[in-house]
């Protein structure tokens, strides 16, 4: 089940991929009930509540630069999870087949405790991006996993689609805490999100009564980044690109539509800047340093 070549052209636009209730009831309860005994129900602060995590060694002790998969055998439920078809196919589409492990966390957004609204500390996060200045084209992946039903009033994961190849140092964008376009996750049990890591994102404030549990894993790849999906559908012909403006309304072309979809918050000028980013991105995964939309790329290497 690896993703299609539109599939990943989405995700080289957006850079995110989202299964929905992928993972089965039965594995989240699993996941759940390790991780949510330790924590109890009385009110505690966050600080005490990740000291029971920790004390109860809810997740294995990986090192980085391990074979992500070889690392996560035996330890259950996350081998049954990470081993579903549609989850292992995402992860071999876009880190290949031996992925290695960088780090994991779980983050746990306190809910509101009605007979003890002070003890629990609880805020919204801040945008960032969870790598530093990377110039690399090569790129790691972050796992998200929501184990339980998250509603709007949740604080789920905030993120700015379009956004991850606009490179930053990490928390200078704290001060946009609300951007245009922005999305709140607000999904079924058992979702994963795929996310590139160079996404522009914060955890919301949890305004229920629930504690929201996610975890989340970053994975590296250990080989080049080509044609790593299914290719069946992918055409690198140079020379037939569409038509700039006047498209033929009988064409159909779902990838190219997919990598020229501008986002709200794309300024005028700039934003075009983030579609040859895009491009410059798909040429790698292509492996064709031919390929080109809207002759965005050709245009500006015409030098002769």
């Amino acid at each position: 089940m690896k993703l299609t070549t539109v599939q990943m052209a989405e995700f080289v636009a957006s850079g995110v991929l989202c299964l929905e209730g992928v993972v089965p009831d039965a594995m989240n309860a699993a996941f759940l009930s390790r991780v949510q005994t330790p924590v109890g129900d009385e009110p505690l602060g966050l600080d005490a509540v990740y000291r029971r995590l920790f004390d109860a060694e809810v997740l294995p002790t990986l090192s980085p630069g391990v074979d992500f998969f070889e690392g996560f055998k035996g330890i259950e439920p996350l081998q049954s999870i990470f081993s579903l078809a549609a989850v292992q196919g995402a992860i071999h589409s876009l880190v290949g087949l031996k992925p290695r492990f960088d780090h994991h966390f779980l983050h746990l957004s306190l809910g509101e405790n009605p007979l003890s609204p002070k003890v629990r500390s609880r805020a919204a996060q801040h945008t960032h991006q969870d790598s530093t200045i990377d110039p690399r084209r090569a790129f790691d992946i972050q796992l998200f996993y929501f184990p339980q039903t998250v509603t709007a009033t949740m604080g789920g994961t905030r993120y700015v689609p379009g956004s991850h190849l606009r490179v930053v140092s990490e928390s200078a964008i704290a001060r946009y805490q609300n951007v245009k376009g922005q999305q709140h996750v607000v999904c079924p049990a058992g979702s994963i999100y795929l996310f590139h890591m160079g996404i522009w994102h914060g955890a919301g404030l949890n305004r229920s009564e629930t504690n929201r549990y996610l975890y989340k894993v970053r994975l590296a790849p250990s080989q080049p980044q080509v044609r790593l999906w299914d290719t069946k559908d992918l055409d690198c012909s140079g020379d037939n690109q569409r038509p700039i403006f006047w498209i033929d309304p009988k064409r159909s072309d779902p990838v190219a539509e997919a990598m020229m979809r501008l986002e709200p918050w794309y300024e005028g000028d700039t934003g075009r800047l983030e579609l040859i980013n895009r491009l410059k991105l798909w040429r790698y995964l292509t492996g064709s340093q031919d390929v080109d939309i809207d002759y965005w790329l050709t245009r500006v290497e015409n030098d002769w």
